[in-house]
């Protein structure tokens, strides 16, 4: 009878203890995949760097020498009009450097191991101040610039630059959807538990479903021009910070970029 209940009870413990041993396993392997993934994002993210950088200083080199043969053109003695046709062509090699530039910037920023020194900073005191920077922006995009932080502080542990960065991505990215034809953006602070949120809520023409999934996704751009880099970066800095940044967004209604933050 005695050996009937200790068979029983050794199968009722390993009919319990099998699912748990499973599921430890399966986070074991999921925790090794993501861990390795990690190693390779990391290794590639050097790799890309590094090239990016041999391409950049080369790039900054062609600018500059297309800066002094516009000067030089505009010197010698050349029919005018003639002059004026090579210059408008160095001109446009000299944008498309720049262009490029900038493309590789954002690149770098995106791709770049990011060094962060947080410290302990009042959120509605970083928005108000991004909110005084871009402000004149706003105004010179027919765009009404309202900022609603807390009476109170909110303490997050936070790079200062780094975070404004990101803020300034979604503010730039709203008032460029808005696309010069007036609306709304608001910034507003609020507290959430044990997290602050900052809200970026624009009445721009909205984002759709389809595309939500993707805007966070590097190279993936709206707007013609972009380089589908903004959106990312920003993602990342606040996930680099402990935090999370979510959209909601209705077509014609505007969108609802959120940063979540950890309080300190």
């Amino acid at each position: 009878m005695h050996f009937i209940d200790l068979s029983i009870g050794a199968a009722i413990a390993l009919a319990v203890a099998a699912p748990i041993a499973f599921l430890w396993l399966r986070r074991a392997r999921r925790a090794e995949e993501e861990a390795r993934r990690s190693q390779r994002l990391a290794e590639i993210g050097s790799m890309t760097s590094g090239l990016a950088h041999e391409i950049k200083n080369p790039l900054s080199t062609v600018g500059l020498n297309a800066q002094l043969l516009i000067e030089d053109l505009r010197a010698a003695a050349l029919d005018e009009d003639e002059a004026d046709r090579m210059v408008r062509r160095v001109e446009t090699l000299q944008r498309e450097v720049d262009r490029l530039g900038g493309i590789l910037g954002d690149f770098l920023q995106f791709a770049g191991r990011m060094k962060l020194d947080p410290q302990a900073h009042d959120i509605g005191a970083l928005v108000e101040a991004i909110g005084d920077f871009y402000n004149p922006q706003c105004e010179q995009s027919n765009v009404i610039l309202r900022v609603q932080v807390p009476g109170q502080p909110i303490m997050a542990t936070v790079e200062e630059g780094l975070f404004k960065q990101a803020l300034l991505n979604l503010m730039i990215n709203a008032v460029q959807a808005m696309d010069c034809t007036g609306g709304e953006l608001m910034l507003r602070v609020v507290p959430a538990g044990d997290r602050v949120q900052v809200l970026v809520i624009d009445t721009g023409p909205g984002i759709s479903g389809a595309n939500q999934d993707e805007i966070f996704h590097p190279y993936v751009s709206t707007r013609t021009g972009g380089t589908g880099l903004g959106l990312p970066t920003a993602r990342r800095i606040i996930e680099e910070h402990g935090g999370s940044l979510t959209v909601a967004s209705e077509q014609g209604k505007g969108t609802e970029f959120v940063i979540a933050l950890p309080v300190a």
